[in-house]
């Protein structure tokens, strides 16, 4: 039987990929995006993930469509770059508010609807980012640690009712997150700050731009959802990247600080 899937953020990078790989593989994917979208082999539903009504009324239009929701994948998300001592109340808030808040929205839209069915899968998309913070990503970093802790949680408390739970931890890819970042202008005009926000900035959008490409994600997140048992988390990035967490679990955290602050030029 053809599983559903819920994709968020769906109209480009690592959920465009995503969805157009299912949908080929004969899974019914509903994709989502803020603005009205459409696609040949995508069900396109508008939603905001930061506002829990937009995000209810789009779960029930699913419904509505198709009367269940097997597989969710919690993609939506942006980036903010600068420094955390300048981020503005605003900044912080739509970064959290996208990243972490955005993915909770969509989580507890979908939950009643799965404990009903006894069956259900969520991936949620965490980073690199969620496992160390990254200069000049600070909140970025924060919202990925977030979703760490609620999914390690979630994983727990819903197992009981039949719903699998995992992450996703990318790496640098070559999608447009790049472009879109928004960066801090107080930062960049700042005395303290500005030199090494550029350099720091300066490699971060080289090795993003030089990344793997999303259909790698893609790819993983078949393998996840057609997993009898899958994990908790799952790292999909080069092997340095993959060194650099396992790195960060053994190390004493000064070591690492330091690591970050000559890798990223601080």
């Amino acid at each position: 039987m053809s599983k559903t899937v819920l994709i968020t953020g769906a109209s480009s990078g690592f959920g465009k990929a995503t969805a157009e790989r299912l949908a080929k593989k004969g899974y019914t994917v509903y994709g989502t995006s803020r603005k009205e979208t459409t696609h040949e082999i995508i069900h396109f539903l508008k939603m905001d993930v930061c506002d829990p009504l937009s995000v209810q009324q789009a779960v029930a239009q699913m419904m509505a469509e198709c009367g269940t929701i097997d597989v969710v994948v919690n993609n939506a998300g942006m980036g903010i770059g600068g420094s955390l001592e300048l981020a503005t109340s605003e900044e912080i808030d739509l970064q959290m508010g996208t990243n972490f808040r955005g993915c909770v929205n969509v989580c507890q839209a979908v939950l009643p609807i799965m404990r009903q069915q006894g069956r259900g899968q969520i991936i949620n998309l965490s980073s690199i980012g969620g496992v160390m913070g990254l200069p000049y990503q600070g909140f970025y970093s924060a919202s990925k640690f977030a979703i760490e802790g609620f999914t390690e949680a979630l994983a727990a408390e819903v197992r009981g009712f039949g719903i699998k739970v995992s992450m996703v931890e990318p790496g640098d890819f070559a999608t447009n997150f790049t472009a879109r970042r928004r960066n801090s202008e107080a930062t960049a005009k700042s005395e303290a700050y500005s030199d090494s926000f550029a350099r720091s900035l300066s490699l971060i959008e080289k090795e993003e731009n030089g990344g793997l490409q999303p259909e790698i994600l893609a790819k993983k997140i078949e393998k996840i959802i057609e997993s009898k048992h899958p994990r908790l988390r799952y790292v999909v990035a080069n092997l340095e990247q993959k060194l650099s967490v396992l790195l960060k679990r053994i190390i004493p955290g000064n070591w690492m600080v330091s690591i970050l602050r000559n890798y990223y030029k601080v």
